[in-house]
């Protein structure tokens, strides 16, 4: 179903929604790289400056958390909307629905290569350099991306019915940075509360990330185990949902 004409389509609505989101920006592309230091430099003012903390590399601890967060929050609201959005390129053209949503999530992708970059580079200026297990971060941000892809399917088609499920993601993602551990370490989190914390992708990969950039060590297996199964859940069943709702699609867009 990827392959041929439908990977073209693919691509390009990629390209397009990459292009349309820097038409009118002065300063392009460097937004990817502003917000994430913006708010780095921020919360490690607060956290060193106001508040007494002693964690090392601060600013990176910091960075690995956001970085894997602003990515979520953008791409699940442009996953969400995206049906809506292109709702004249759906009623003209005859696309496989799925892709929209899709091409969505994977438009911010090349958002995420970008400040992976900042994220390398805060690494070694820190001087924090590669090790063995760098090898992994693909995954982790593969796993993130499959996750997306699938609660996207999800909310993208409810929005369609119900366009106030909007609103819900905006409010989600609010409530998503303080349960995600980007400012305050794993180990703070009472111990009744750790298993449902490492079933969030999003604080999964944060925690996986710093183990491997800050100590130098692999990810425990059962984290990893824990975060490729719930990505892959959440994309069967994202995929189930979008199958069931997208023949009624035409009728309420």
């Amino acid at each position: 179903m990827w392959n041929g004409e439908y990977g073209f389509l693919l691509r390009n609505l990629i390209q397009k929604d990459f292009k349309v989101r820097y038409r009118n920006m002065s300063l392009g592309i460097f937004w990817s790289l502003l917000n994430p230091l913006v708010m780095m430099s921020v919360v490690t003012f607060v956290f060193t400056r106001v508040y007494a903390n002693r964690t090392p590399h601060f600013a990176l601890f910091v960075l690995c958390g956001l970085v894997p967060y602003n990515f979520f929050t953008v791409a699940w609201i442009s996953g969400t909307t995206s049906l809506v959005e292109n709702a004249a390129l759906i009623k003209r053209v005859a696309v496989p629905r799925e892709t929209i949503p899709v091409a969505a999530v994977l438009s911010n992708a090349v958002h995420l290569l970008i400040q992976i970059a900042l994220l390398v580079a805060v690494s070694l200026l820190s001087g924090v350099f590669p090790n063995r297990y760098w090898f992994l971060l693909p995954f982790l941000w593969g796993a993130e991306i499959v996750f997306l892809c699938g609660i996207s399917l999800i909310t993208a088609a409810l929005n369609v019915f119900l366009r106030d499920v909007r609103y819900v993601v905006e409010s989600a993602n609010v409530v998503l940075f303080w349960l995600v551990p980007i400012f305050y370490s794993f180990e703070m989190i009472p111990q009744r509360y750790r298993e449902l914390y490492q079933l969030n992708p999003v604080a999964a990969l944060v925690l996986a990330s710093r183990t491997i950039l800050l100590e130098g060590a692999a990810p425990h297996a059962v984290l990893l185990l824990k975060l490729t199964l719930s990505s892959a859940a959440v994309l069967a069943i994202g995929w189930l949902v979008f199958q069931r709702a997208k023949d009624r699609f035409y009728d309420y867009l």
